[in-house]
């Protein structure tokens, strides 16, 4: 049998490894960097109001980040993985997310004015409100209510590629 004293170090034991394990995946992580290939993790980190205008970010992780109202205009975030971020109300003009998986993400109320979002993937992704003018989609998988819904308002040409908004997400004229 276990004496007391061998019930309160398994007791302390279990608190601090809970205590542990609760400030690894509540806490705000901090984000590290790959210099040699330019990538950033971000990966669940608060970015919120956060400026990242004109940053090469190319490669990196926004995976579950919260970046709300950030500023991304003009940033390349091309080969980034973006699964479960939430871009509500961000700045996302002229960015470059070419080959980016987008999987899950919210894109509601944001500025994609200008974006190249091509040959991504963006399965179960919302663009609720968000301003497509001149967003190119082309080549990207994106789940067909969101196509309809996106047609709805895709107007304008990609300054960059050259390519209709309503050309690269298929929609019927």
């Amino acid at each position: 049998m276990m004496g007391q004293r061998g019930w309160r170090w398994i007791i302390w034991a279990i608190a601090l490894v809970g205590l542990t394990c609760g400030w690894l995946l509540l806490g705000e992580r901090p984000a590290w960097a790959d210099e040699a290939a330019n990538r950033v993790n971000y990966t669940l980190t608060n970015l919120r109001d956060r400026n990242f205008a004109g940053q090469n970010l190319q490669g990196s992780s926004l995976a579950g980040a919260e970046a709300q109202r950030a500023d991304f205009h003009g940033a390349n975030l091309a080969q980034t993985i973006l699964t479960k971020a939430t871009f509500l109300g961000a700045n996302l003009a002229g960015v470059n997310l070419h080959e980016s998986f987008a999987d899950r993400v919210v894109f509601d109320e944001a500025d994609l004015t200008n974006a190249i979002f091509t040959d991504a993937i963006a399965s179960s992704t919302h663009f609720l409100n968000a301003k497509i003018s001149g967003a190119d989609f082309s080549g990207t998988f994106l789940d067909r209510y969101q196509v309809v819904q996106l047609c709805k308002r895709a107007e304008g040409v990609n300054p960059v590629t050259g390519v209709s908004t309503r050309e690269s997400l298929g929609c019927r004229d």
